[in-house]
C-alpha cells in the first residue's frame, strides 16, 4: 500500500460497492424510462431533467443548460484541495431516430449517475479529499455535444475523465475512429430532361461523379480508412434535369491526423466533379473540428480491467483489441486528447450489435442492468485510486504525456 493512501482500495471498495448496490434499484427505474421515452440529440429535455433533478436531490450542486448546451448539465461534489484531485465522469441520454436507445445511453446515464455517487461516498467518509463532477453530455448521436462543451469552457476543472458504453463484448482498449462529416451540395441549371437536355446543368451528374470518383478512391486508401455517404437530394422528378442535389459523407480513420489526408482527397473529389458537370459546388465540413480517436490511458484502463476481471467478465488482451478496431466513432475521443481518459465497453450480455433494434431491445433487461452495475464499481474504483494514491495519478499524467503528442492536445 502506497503512504499516500488515506484508506486502503479494499475500504474504498466496500464504500463504493455498498453505495451503488444501494442505488440499484433508483437507478434501475431511471433507466427503464429513459428507454421507454427515448428522446434523440438536440430534444432530450425530459431526459436531462431527470438525471439533473436526481442529483440534486443526492445533493450535488448542478448547473444545467451550461456550455452552450440546452440540453446539458454538470452536477459537482467536493472541494479542490492542494492534495485533491478532480474526477470528472460523463453521461450521455440521447436516441436514435426510429431505433430508441439502440446505442445504450439509458445505461450510460445510469452509470454515470452511479460512479458519480459512489465517489461522493467516498468524500463523505473522509478517507478521500478531492471532487467529482458528473457531465450531462448531449447529442453525443451528432458527435457534437462535447466537443461544443469543450469549446465553451468545459472539463477545464478536472484531473482525469471516465465514462462507459454497453457492448456486445469487453474492451477497455477501443480506440474508435476518428471523424469529419461534410455536407455537399451541387447547383446546375434545370431543364426539359426529353425536350432539351442540352440546355440544363445536371447537378445529378456531379454528385453521381462525386460518388464514383470517392469509390474510385477507396483503392489507394487504407486499411483502418472509412468515406461512406448518402444523397440526400436526388431532384425532383424524372423529367427535368435536376438543378440541385445535396450529400452528407463521413471520412474516418484511426486518427485525426489520417482524417485531415483523406478530408483533403474526397474534397478534391467534390471539386473536380463540379469541374467536370459544370455545376457549382459548396461543401460545409464541421466547422466545430474533428472527432478524434480515443487515446485510453494504460494505467487507468488496466486498473478499470482488474477490477472488472473480479466480476468473472472476460477481457480481450490489449494487442488483440488495438489490432481490430471497431470503427464507430465518439465526441469522446477530444476529451482524451486533453487529459487521462478511458471510455470501456462494457458486455451487456448481447450477440447484437450496436445502432440495431436487437440492442436497443438487450438495453433494457436485467442482465444488462446488472452488467452495468458491476461495470459502474470498477470504474469507480479508478476514480478511487486516482483520488487517494497520488503516485498513482502521476502515472496517469506520464502516460498521457508519452502517448499524446503536446502539439495533439485539446
Amino acid at each position: 500500500m502506497s503512504a499516500k493512501l488515506q484508506c486502503d482500495p479494499a475500504e474504498a471498495r466496500e464504500i463504493i460497492y455498498s453505495t451503488i448496490d444501494d442505488l440499484s434499484s433508483e437507478l434501475r427505474e431511471i433507466s427503464l424510462d429513459l428507454h421507454k421515452n427515448p428522446e434523440i440529440s438536440l430534444q432530450e429535455h425530459r431526459s436531462y431533467k431527470i438525471l439533473a433533478d436526481y442529483m440534486e436531490k443526492k445533493g450535488f450542486k448542478v448547473t444545467r443548460q451550461v456550455y452552450g448546451m440546452e440540453t446539458s448539465f454538470r452536477a459537482e461534489y467536493g472541494e479542490d484541495g492542494s492534495e485533491g484531485r478532480s474526477i470528472g465522469i460523463c453521461s450521455e441520454y440521447d436516441a436514435l431516430p426510429g431505433l430508441g436507445h439502440a446505442c445504450g445511453h439509458n445505461l450510460i446515464a445510469i452509470s454515470g449517475l452511479a460512479s458519480a455517487l459512489a465517489v461522493k461516498a467516498l468524500l463523505e467518509s473522509g478517507k478521500a479529499s478531492g471532487k467529482v463532477i458528473l457531465y450531462g453530455t448531449p447529442s453525443e448521436e451528432l458527435l457534437s455535444g462535447k466537443i461544443i462543451m469543450m469549446n465553451n469552457g468545459a472539463f477545464k476543472d478536472i484531473d482525469v475523465c471516465l465514462m462507459l458504453h454497453p457492448s456486445n463484448q469487453n474492451r477497455h482498449y477501443e480506440s474508435f475512429f476518428a471523424l469529419q462529416d461534410v455536407k455537399v451540395e451541387y447547383h446546375g441549371k434545370p431543364s426539359h430532361a426529353g425536350g432539351a437536355p442540352w440546355n440544363g446543368v445536371n447537378a445529378l451528374d456531379a454528385i453521381c461523379q462525386a460518388w464514383v470518383s470517392i469509390g474510385l478512391l477507396r483503392q489507394q486508401l487504407q486499411g483502418q480508412d472509412r468515406v461512406h455517404g448518402i444523397i440526400t437530394d436526388g431532384g425532383q422528378a424524372p423529367n427535368i434535369i435536376p438543378s440541385f442535389t445535396s450529400g452528407h459523407f463521413y471520412v474516418r480513420s484511426s486518427s485525426a491526423t489520417r482524417v485531415d489526408e483523406i478530408k483533403q482527397k474526397v474534397d478534391n473529389c467534390f471539386r473536380a466533379a463540379a469541374l467536370a458537370t459544370g455545376t457549382e459546388v459548396c461543401t460545409k465540413w464541421r466547422d466545430i473540428g474533428t472527432c478524434k480517436n480515443i487515446v485510453q490511458n494504460a494505467v487507468l484502463a488496466d486498473t478499470y480491467a482488474k477490477y472488472l476481471e473480479e466480476f468473472g467478465e472476460k477481457l480481450q488482451t490489449r494487442q488483440s483489441q488495438e489490432a481490430n478496431p471497431g470503427g464507430a466513432s465518439t465526441d469522446f475521443g477530444n476529451l482524451s486528447y486533453a487529459f487521462p481518459s478511458i471510455h470501456p465497453l462494457f458486455d451487456i450480455g448481447t450477440t447484437e450489435f450496436l445502432h440495431t433494434a436487437g440492442f436497443a431491445n438487450a438495453t433494457h433487461t436485467e442482465q444488462a442492468h446488472k452488467a452495468t452495475i458491476n461495470a459502474s464499481k470498477a470504474l469507480s474504483m479508478v476514480a478511487a485510486h486516482t483520488l487517494l494514491d497520488k503516485s498513482f495519478y502521476e502515472s496517469t499524467k506520464q502516460g498521457f504525456e508519452t502517448t499524446v503528442p503536446l502539439n495533439m492536445r485539446n
